[in-house]
């Protein structure tokens, strides 16, 4: 089986949660993707075949470089057409979004091999859109990203809401040795905080205010992922004692999100898809600031799909700054019963069996 899957992590993340569910199932797996981007780190690592592609993308606001899209592409499939020609044709492939799962899959069409595209956010991207036409499934991470794909596909295509895989090293993680790993108590409550990869300045900022009100509280403990590039800042601005930092863990980074997401007892985040996924997945009650200059404001039609089935609540950026977030925080985190009602509304979407249903539909197809 062939996958394609680039650029960020929220495209192989995803993808590499598939292939681990399929390999369990005897299938070999064997990913594309490009020599210089993040998936030819995170591929190998996890043990996968890895081909290397080069593409780029076409940027509408600069006409010109479609040209150099398209010749880029054309050398891809005809580099995939020579693979495919000494015998190592698969059986389906599966797309992940961007623009570097187009070659692969334009190559399976006209050998009429299947393939499958899975959609992580629920505003669709240019390259799904464009393959939809032709896949022998659309399986989405949304209910919302119906509106992009309906009408845009073929009479035979079918349209499944798998969610959006999440890797079995996140779904397995314990909250005994989350706890254990960074350092909290059983009888303590963990907050959890986090902005994505690069952080989220104006989430730090908010709190860096609450900082006060929730160290008030005894048995809280906060584990603050702050992004490499604003740790210093947040850090500052904190001015925690030695005493306070026992209780107050301000990093720059977050490895074992696992189990961080394991051990929280609330997780204050942006809403990006796969933060989304692990969030529901591991069934943690949590406060979502879409970030808001995401395309089609994606992030807040995400945290929708959380906040229609009770599992969180959603705050607007605009209103970090206001008494609400900072009320809502705290009702939260004296509210045990709250809290228990949405980790059951969490549990409930069944997010920890996405990758074994979008492997149904790629078996199904092959």
């Amino acid at each position: 089986m062939a996958i394609a899957a680039g650029g960020t992590a929220g495209h192989i993340n995803p993808a590499l949660a598939l292939a681990e569910e399929l390999s369990t199932r005897g299938h070999h797996v064997t990913f594309y993707g490009q020599p210089n981007r993040l998936e030819s780190r995170l591929v190998p690592e996890a043990g996968y075949d890895f081909e290397q592609i080069r593409v780029t993308g076409f940027d509408r606001s600069r006409p010109w470089t479609l040209v150099s899209a398209l010749v880029r592409m054309r050398r891809a499939e005809r580099q995939l057409q020579r693979g495919f020609g000494d015998g190592s044709v698969p059986d389906v492939a599966v797309g992940f979004g961007a623009y570097v799962e187009m070659p692969l899959l334009r190559v399976c069409r006209k050998r009429s091999i299947p393939y499958v595209i899975h959609e992580q956010n629920s505003v669709a991207g240019l390259a799904n859109r464009t393959c939809a036409r032709d896949a022998a499934a659309v399986c989405i991470s949304f209910p919302d990203a119906k509106a992009a794909f309906e009408g845009n596909m073929g009479s035979q295509t079918g349209l499944v809401v798998t969610g959006n895989p999440v890797r079995r090293s996140v779904i397995e993680a314990s909250r005994r040795a989350g706890r254990e790993a960074f350092g909290v108590l059983d009888d303590e409550l963990m907050v959890l905080v986090f902005g994505g990869s690069l952080g989220a300045r104006h989430l730090n900022e908010a709190m860096v205010s609450l900082a006060e009100d929730l160290l008030e509280r005894p048995k809280v403990r906060v584990v603050h992922s702050t992004g490499n590039e604003l740790f210093s800042e947040v850090d500052e601005s904190l001015g925690l004692s030695a005493e306070k930092r026992l209780r107050w863990d301000v990093r720059p980074y977050i490895d074992n999100m696992g189990e961080a997401l394991a051990a929280a007892d609330l997780v204050i985040s942006r809403a990006g898809a796969s933060s989304i996924a692990e969030i529901a997945a591991l069934a943690v009650p949590s406060v979502l600031v879409p970030y808001p200059l995401a395309t089609g404001d994606h992030q807040t039609t995400n945290a929708r799909f959380l906040v229609d089935a009770g599992a969180t609540e959603l705050v607007n950026d605009a209103n970090l700054d206001g008494d609400d977030f900072h009320d809502l925080v705290l009702q939260l985190v004296d509210d045990d019963t709250r809290r228990a009602a949405m980790r059951d509304a969490a549990r409930a979407l069944g997010q920890d069996k996405a990758a074994a249903y979008l492997a149904d539909q790629v078996e199904a197809v092959c």
